[in-house]
């Protein structure tokens, strides 16, 4: 990218830091002036800085100054707006809706895909001509000024609560992570894992795990955790005669596992707070066992892989000194203390801990590995994190936005209730077979939608269900959410494996094979959450948690076992049916 145009975009991703940040120190801004206004800095980074041809680009253009104008008006016109009670005015105000929802749309195509706009123009459909459709899944329709302008003039739709999570607090934290990327954070993350566990058995894919966990902490994307440390890990297992599938498999599975890993869950954990009304920390607390387990079944799978395949660690002179992971450790654990100490000692907002935990990032911008200044490098590592900050930004505000119209249409038609319904009868009132079906639909959705948009709208439709079975509202989102994320690593489409695979060289369908058994958690740690409901009650019974930590991965381990170490298939059928035993016998203190 040339130096001017590298410029122009720092510029443009610094204004949308600046306005972000803004927000946490500014007080009360109406929220019909802070969402349209973070769309309106989203738009030229999703249309835009994205356009591969120069008809894309000049479309790009257009969308971006008719989609800025609108947003800019709702902006200035929030006080009026607030009095139409979501009831457009005129054929202005109609052309105006029409071109914020086709704006919308184009944005998510452009950043993500044809999958979830095509979602959301189906809702858009439904709730426009839904009054057709015979029976229990019709509606009585509404007007269409009342439907369009529910949309996008009132704090519903476009401006609802899930586009509040993404200017509020998930910009935040994208930020935050830019910073980090953009410094010696990478390189401590693989510093710390090297030293941690490169000398063990399998030394080089657990290096990859811890890595990746950590990496994908900050980043909540397990394709760019993928591309990030696969570029050293994968290469690193390969030398070392790692089967090519294994070895992308690992890295896919691990990076899959940073969504739901503590403190940040990428955007999920943020949305959570907002859909279920529970504390930032009260997520954190219930989210950390189960993701510890999936690590720890990931690890007990590379020991089975690597006694198969005699698969050696690091040696000596390929870990880091002892001097470069103390240094190096600093420039993510500096930012990260500083946050958490904001967050549990200072009794600060998420947000408010984020912003310390940037500044402390940004001090630490000047120096390299060796502690050294570079003016011209700082400088470069500035503009970085304003481009990685402004595109994604953007990219996760197409996303939500994109939800929040399907999320807006449910609640119009009141199509979420009938989908429940349904879900309830289905399973015949009983929670298991409600919690499969449920599991089949965030995978058939996740194969196509980001996670936390299939999170979002399965939650929205099964979630009801799930609660008035029993389970309660956190286990249930949870539940959701760990299912949105199967697509990651489960055919027909997984990401993570589609980009492993391209890295090492393999055939995609080989990793994926690998991938699901390393991944095992992934499918039962979800179940074993509901079958030990103490596993995400770590903050109200820390004893009992531990419990059902120990006896949900004991039956793992066994399970683990019985799917990838070599035996005769007898024992490895025994050791899967004891480990669904422990799993799942109803045993507590």
């Amino acid at each position: 990218m040339p130096t001017k145009v590298r410029l122009f975009w720092g510029l443009l991703g610094f204004i949308s830091i600046a306005f972000h940040l803004g927000l946490i120190f500014s007080g009360l801004v109406p929220n019909l002036i802070s969402r349209p206004l973070h769309m309106a800095l989203a738009l030229p980074w999703a249309l835009v800085f994205i356009a591969r041809t120069p008809l894309q680009r000049v479309s790009g253009i257009i969308l971006t100054l008719a989609g800025g104008a609108a947003t800019v008006w709702v902006a200035f016109n929030q006080s009026a707006l607030s009095d139409q009670y979501g009831f457009l005015s005129g054929d202005f105000q109609l052309v105006l809706a029409i071109t914020l929802l086709v704006t919308v749309l184009e944005m998510a195509r452009r950043s993500i895909g044809w999958p979830l706009p095509v979602v959301a123009a189906l809702a858009l459909a439904y709730g426009l001509f839904g009054q057709h459709i015979p029976g229990e899944f019709g509606h009585p329709g509404t007007p269409l000024n009342s439907f369009l302008g529910t949309l996008t003039i009132a704090e519903g739709g476009l401006w609802g609560s899930l586009t509040a999570v993404s200017v509020n607090i998930v910009a935040i934290f994208v930020i935050f992570g830019a910073v980090l990327n953009a410094g010696e954070a990478g390189q401590g993350f693989m510093n710390v894992a090297a030293a941690a566990a490169g000398r063990l058995k399998g030394g080089a894919a657990k290096v990859s795990v811890i890595a990746s966990a950590l990496f994908g902490s900050i980043s909540g994307s397990a394709s760019a955790n993928v591309a990030s440390t696969g570029a050293i890990t994968l290469p690193t297992m390969t030398r070392l005669g790692y089967p090519k599938a294994l070895a992308g498999a690992v890295e896919a599975v691990a990076s899959s596992g940073g969504q739901i890993m503590p403190p940040l869950m990428g955007a999920g954990a943020f949305v959570m707070v907002e859909l279920t009304g529970t504390p930032y920390t009260g997520i954190m607390a219930a989210a950390l066992l189960p993701a510890l387990l999936y690590f720890i079944a990931v690890w007990i799978g590379i020991d089975g892989f690597s006694t198969r395949y005699e698969l050696r660690g690091l040696s000596a002179e390929e870990r880091p000194s002892a001097q470069d992971v103390l240094i190096t450790s600093a420039f993510f654990m500096v930012p990260f203390s500083v946050l958490l100490w904001g967050i549990f000692i200072g009794d600060f907002t998420p947000q408010y801990a984020a912003c310390l935990a940037i500044l402390a990032g940004v001090l630490l911008l000047p120096f390299d590995a060796r502690l050294k200044l570079d003016v011209r490098r700082t400088a470069e590592r500035v503009l970085d994190a304003c481009i990685s900050a402004g595109s994604q930004i953007a990219m996760i505000g197409a996303i939500i936005l994109c939800a929040s119209i399907v999320i807006g249409v449910l609640g119009i038609t009141g199509l979420g209730v009938k989908i429940t319904s349904v879900i309830l009868s289905g399973s015949g009132g009983m929670l298991w077979p409600a919690l499969l079906l449920t599991a089949l639909a965030c995978l058939i959705l996740g194969m196509e939608v980001p996670t936390t948009a299939a999170y979002v709208i399965c939650v929205s439709v099964a979630g009801p269900a799930l609660i008035s079975l029993g389970l309660e509202p956190l286990l249930a989102h949870l539940f959701v959410f760990w299912f949105a994320l199967l697509s990651t690593i489960t055919p027909p489409v997984c990401g993570a494996v589609f980009i492993a695979a391209g890295i090492v060289g393999e055939n995609w369908l080989k990793v994926a094979i690998f991938a699901m058994a390393l991944g095992l958690g992934l499918y039962l740690i979800p179940l074993g959450m509901v079958a030990n409901r103490d596993l995400v009650a770590l903050a109200d019974a820390p004893l009992s948690a531990l419990f059902a930590m120990l006896k949900v991965g004991v039956g793992i381990a066994l399970i683990s076992n019985g799917v990838i170490t070599p035996k005769v298939w007898f024992l490895r059928a025994g050791l899967v049916v004891a480990g669904g035993v422990v799993v799942f016998a109803p045993v507590s203190i």
